[in-house]
């Protein structure tokens, strides 16, 4: 039986955390300096039951490693079926 790569496009909200030291932010002004905008080094918490599904897809799923001695699979065609608020929306050839 074949297995299928599953990839949910999904918007969620989430709270990003840091605790900082408080001279690395202006108090006066209300300047949060290079934290104004959260990086890789916040701590992300996801609001439960905020998550909305925008598409879905699957797609055949080839385990095989990649081997560079055998020829590039850019000119093989595969298909992905998707679909927009759980109903079906599109059935699409890529070239890969």
């Amino acid at each position: 039986m074949p297995k299928y790569l599953v990839k949910h496009w999904v918007n969620v909200d989430v709270i990003a955390e840091k605790v900082i030291d408080g001279t690395e932010i202006n108090m006066t002004n209300n300047d949060l300096g290079k934290y104004k905008t959260p990086d890789g080094s916040f701590s992300y918490v996801m609001i439960k039951g905020s998550e909305k599904i925008n598409r879905t897809t699957y797609e055949i799923y080839d385990e095989k490693l990649n081997n560079s001695t055998e020829k590039r699979t850019s000119d093989k065609w595969f298909n992905t079926i998707s679909f927009v608020n759980n109903k079906f929306f599109d059935s699409c050839k890529f070239n890969r």
